[in-house]
């Protein structure tokens, strides 16, 4: 893109920050309208398994909902409590969306459409989405009240507990593929499987691994049965108790950019991204752009996440973290070794 505007007779550097600008736009805002329709998916997702209509009024088929919600939020009143922190109260669903946004940065969606294809890729997404949990501390404490508080330590103690078992799971990957790079972790999963199947997910070794990935996940999003941290039995709507209007709505919104950004790591990681999978020629879906590939396999894990929220009851605190460090991290090291002595033994012949 930088070449092509570059044509247009502007210097270099003009170039490289228009097609960056560009870039960010093509990312950001196709987001935030799939933010918009994945609400409107889950909720009837959630109403065909509880056997409603869900949103119908809105617009056909209650397609409008969301953006009927969304026009509703941003003309309410910004309320910030008296003993609240202002400055910390405003800026931690800022911090929230924000880190939501970044890590988009660097996941590809075919070969070349990505918009920063950096050789430590993966480092950069655990690093940028670990951030994440910087705005639900600051919303909790900034708040001045108790829940929210509440729920801040129940996210730092969460997301640590999980981050510790998706790395494992991430060297595992990365040792499989031998690149950080997210577009070569893709195209080392082509014919992976006897030359036939795409995906480090058909792999016996890794299977346990992509199922420990997509739980993590949802921990990590602190989606149902993992939401400790939004408990509305016990913590009233936790960290976003005190926030309304256009603060509260840009909570949402980095909620459902990091469960589709992990709809995509699910997909890439494990199940070949944008690549189709069946690895055979003969096939005409190879004709079909990898973009639609990974959209395809990013609504079936949304799918999968909406199942779960709507049929699986919430953990309580000690289940929560007997999972993430008595079963999960023993488990994601064991399969290091596994892996690695495996590897030692068949890539490259070295015996222990």
């Amino acid at each position: 893109m930088t070449a092509a505007i570059q044509s247009w007779g502007l210097t270099y550097e003009w170039s490289w920050f228009l097609a960056t600008v560009a870039g960010i736009l093509l990312i950001a805002l196709p987001l935030m309208l799939a933010v918009a329709m994945i609400i409107y998916a889950e909720r009837k997702i959630w109403a065909a398994i509880a056997l409603r209509r869900g949103p119908n009024v809105v617009g056909p088929f209650g397609l409008l909902q969301s953006f009927a919600d969304g026009l509703k939020v941003f003309l309410k009143e910004t309320i910030v409590p008296t003993s609240a922190n202002k400055g910390l109260f405003l800026l931690a669903p800022i911090i929230t969306f924000t880190t939501a946004l970044i890590v988009w940065a660097v996941v590809p969606f075919d070969v070349g459409v990505v918009l920063t294809d950096i050789n430590v890729g993966m480092l950069y997404v655990l690093a940028a989405s670990s951030l994440g949990v910087y705005g639900v501390i600051l919303a909790g404490w900034a708040s001045n009240s108790k829940y929210p508080f509440f729920s801040a330590i129940r996210a730092a103690a969460q997301m640590v507990s999980y981050e510790v078992s998706i790395g494992f799971v991430l060297i595992c990957v990365v040792l499989y593929a031998g690149t950080f790079n997210l577009t070569g972790i893709v195209m080392a999963q082509k014919g992976h499987v006897f030359g036939l199947l795409n995906g480090f997910g058909f792999n016996p070794l890794l299977f346990p691994m992509a199922v420990v990935f997509l739980i993590s996940s949802m921990a990590e999003t602190f989606r149902t049965p993992f939401d400790l941290v939004e408990a509305e039995s016990e913590l009233v709507a936790g960290h976003q108790t005190e926030y309304s209007s256009m603060s509260f709505a840009l909570f949402w919104l980095g909620e459902y950019a990091n469960v589709l950004l992990m709809c995509a790591l699910n997909a890439i990681l494990f199940w070949g991204g944008f690549l189709p999978p069946l690895n055979i020629d003969l096939i005409p879906w190879f004709d079909i752009p990898g973009i639609i590939w990974l959209f395809a396999k990013m609504l079936l894990f949304f799918f999968i996440f909406g199942w779960v929220r709507a049929t699986v009851p919430r953990y309580r605190y000690d289940q929560l973290m007997r999972l993430g460090w008595k079963i999960f991290l023993p488990l994601s090291l064991l399969f290091v070794v596994l892996i690695s002595g495996w590897l030692m033994l068949t890539r490259y012949g070295v015996a222990a």
